[in-house]
């Protein structure tokens, strides 16, 4: 029996998952078309230098952790198994093999749609997925073949600006941030002392 899910992919490091994740992921399950959100934990983003990562199955488990209450929201770990670094256009290639009869659709911020032009194969992916963008206050400007396009969904999300760098740095300098994550990401990472 086909399936037909309709698949919001939500790609990060997640390190660590905070409540703006949190609320983006599961406003675009419950107020656009998509069924599921996978968020799918990146082992190493070619933008990011790898040293400031936790160990995946570290950052896999806070992502379990804060969607555990979530039945639209699912971890995905599809990344962990790929060449490193890895490209987005190759995962999208290895889901759409594994779950032929899924549709696998984008979910990014406005500032990486300002950057998509840079993505690997960016038009190949135009091409064949759909993109749900995110407000984000950033500089910068989205390219002209991007504006109406129609593959790209902007979603009127609540504007979150909470960074995962923000988090770590004011973890190191000791300050209270526990609003910040949802209670079983805070309790792990404050028992496994991670960014002190």
């Amino acid at each position: 029996m086909k399936t037909n899910k309709n698949i919001g992919l939500y790609f990060g490091t997640f390190n660590p998952i905070h409540i703006g994740h949190l609320a983006i992921a599961n406003h675009m399950a419950e107020f656009s078309e998509l069924d599921e959100i996978w968020l799918v934990v990146t082992p190493h983003n070619p933008f990011k230098k790898k040293s400031t990562l936790l160990d995946n199955h570290h950052r896999l488990e806070m992502v379990r952790l804060a969607t555990e209450h979530y039945p639209k929201l699912k971890p995905s770990t599809v990344e962990f198994d790929l060449p490193q670094p890895n490209y987005t256009v190759n995962t999208l290639a290895v889901l759409e093999e594994k779950y032929p009869d899924y549709m696998f659709n984008l979910i990014m911020g406005e500032d990486n749609l300002k950057s998509l032009h840079k993505w690997k194969n960016y038009d190949v992916i135009l091409e064949r997925y759909g993109i749900f963008v995110y407000p984000r206050i950033s500089g910068g400007v989205i390219e002209h073949q991007f504006k109406d396009h129609p593959k790209i969904t902007k979603v009127k999300a609540p504007i979150m600006e909470v960074s995962s760098t923000f988090i770590r740095s004011s973890i190191a300098d000791k300050k209270n941030i526990r609003p910040l994550l949802p209670e079983h990401v805070w309790s792990y990472a404050d028992e496994m002392n991670f960014y002190r």
